[in-house]
């Protein structure tokens, strides 16, 4: 079966992410944001905005380059942000919960939240907006880039 495809405008990113405050309002004040790059950077802009939260630290853990998936690797520890208590971990998506589940062995008390979670990795969120099928490959504005598309009829009419 084919993948489907769900693509996010900024629009649509910032309208969730602030759908995400609103349902982490309880949990404020915060200590700080750890923003997991990159898919967690504007998130976690905009979830910091709307908290009134200044702090923010970022951990980036590789596990795939593309499509190629391999064993997770810490590039950058979130040292500022301890075990984690008081401390907000956010990111764009959780997939299969690979990420989630390094950066839940380096900050155990911390409160995990995504924009949109699959079903597989959903267990290690503790706070999601919208869920999406396991098979749905979502496509954020950094990932993508307008471009003109002919009208039907030229291309048609080109032989495309």
């Amino acid at each position: 079966m084919a993948p489907r495809y769900y693509v996010v405008s900024w629009d649509q990113l910032h309208r969730d992410s602030k759908a995400l405050a609103w349902r982490l309002m309880e949990k404020t004040p915060l200590k700080g944001i750890v923003a997991i790059t990159r898919g967690g950077l504007i998130p976690a802009a905009i979830v910091a905005r709307e908290l009134d939260c200044r702090m923010i630290e970022s951990t980036s853990i590789i596990t795939y380059d593309e499509e190629v998936k391999g064993e997770p690797v810490v590039a950058k520890p979130p040292a500022a942000a301890g075990d984690g208590e008081g401390w907000l971990v956010l990111d764009d998506l959780v997939d299969t919960g690979t990420t989630l589940k390094v950066v839940r062995k380096l900050l155990p008390k911390a409160h995990y939240a995504t924009v949109y979670a699959k079903p597989a990795g959903k267990p290690l969120v503790d706070t999601f907006v919208t869920e999406v099928s396991q098979d749905t490959w979502i496509l954020f504005p950094w990932d993508t880039e307008q471009q003109f598309v002919p009208p039907i009829a030229k291309a048609a009419a080109a032989g495309k």
